[in-house]
């Protein structure tokens, strides 16, 4: 259930509530009004309609509808036989199930929308491995296939390596500027497209914000690093793509690579000492060796 759905669920019961409420005080007032009197029955039938509020609150809405089945049999038998016929009594037949079962819908609402809020608050404190619309991993996930290629490469050394590399928006907020939130969200869809295009499916590509795109590539020696790191920068340079004055960007990238060898891991252990090398690379724009 969506937040929305519960909020319209809320907003509906009161607003049925209210209605209630209204239709049950005119109802009285105007009894009183044609035989300026107020019965003792009347008011033990008042404060059912009070009670019944509070009975659909607790109780669970099963148990709820059962009881308006009880109430509802009792009370047409009563009405049948000891009943004074008047417009109060026929209301009460309606008034107070329609209560209890507004109270016990009122209720599921906020029970939706306090698990809803438990599920942001658990929520809260993590972020999604991989961007729904870009299908671009996010700094968790390249740290998590970092340590298992990590892994790979330690125990089959002679066998297996990775190489990743970094693509990086220069001048990056003169792209946001000139091209606003919702364009810039597009220009990353395209790019990731465009990337994608050029890559292997065993390839992983994450991006780890502020314009800079990561791929990793398992298997690719220092040989090949080269051709594709060139191949995905030009691509992604050549994106045609207009700013929010219908002007064509001009997209640069900076590229920088590493290849990855087992005696060298020690060096950057953490993801982020990975991360701060690519950076380092791209501002020369090189390729270099994990040395």
């Amino acid at each position: 259930m969506t937040k929305n759905t519960t909020t319209r669920r809320l907003e509906l019961g009161y607003i049925l509530l209210i209605a209630l409420i209204m239709v049950q005080e005119l109802l009285i007032y105007w009894k009183m009004y044609l035989n300026q009197s107020y019965t003792t029955l009347e008011l033990m039938f008042s404060m059912a309609t009070l009670a019944a509020l509070l009975i659909g609150f607790i109780i669970p809405l099963g148990i709820s509808v059962v009881l308006v089945f009880v109430f509802l049999v009792s009370y047409f038998v009563w009405l049948t036989t000891y009943a004074p016929i008047n417009m109060l009594t026929f209301s009460w037949m309606l008034l107070i199930p329609a209560n209890m079962l507004i109270a016990a819908f009122i209720k599921s609402g906020l029970i939706g929308s306090k698990r809803w809020m438990e599920r942001m608050i658990e929520m809260r404190g993590t972020s999604p491995q991989v961007d729904i619309d870009t299908a671009l991993g996010n700094k968790e996930a390249l740290a998590d296939t970092m340590q298992k290629q990590s892994n790979l490469a330690r125990r089959y050394s002679e066998r297996y390596g990775f190489s990743v590399a970094m693509f990086k928006i220069d001048f990056l907020p003169l792209v946001q500027e000139s091209l606003g939130s919702q364009l810039y969200s597009r220009l990353l869809l395209e790019l990731s497209a465009t990337i994608q295009r050029q890559i292997r499916y065993e390839d992983y590509k994450f991006s780890i914000s502020k314009g800079r795109f990561i791929v990793l590539c398992p298997m690719l020696g220092q040989e090949n690093l080269q051709m594709l790191t060139s191949r995905i920068k030009n691509a992604m340079m050549a994106v045609n793509f207009l700013d929010k004055r219908g002007h064509e960007l001009k997209i640069v990238i900076r590229a920088g690579a590493l290849v990855f060898q087992k005696e060298q891991f020690g060096k950057y252990e953490h993801i982020d000492q990975v991360i701060a090398a690519l950076e380092r690379n791209t501002e020369t724009d090189l390729i270099g060796e994990y040395i």
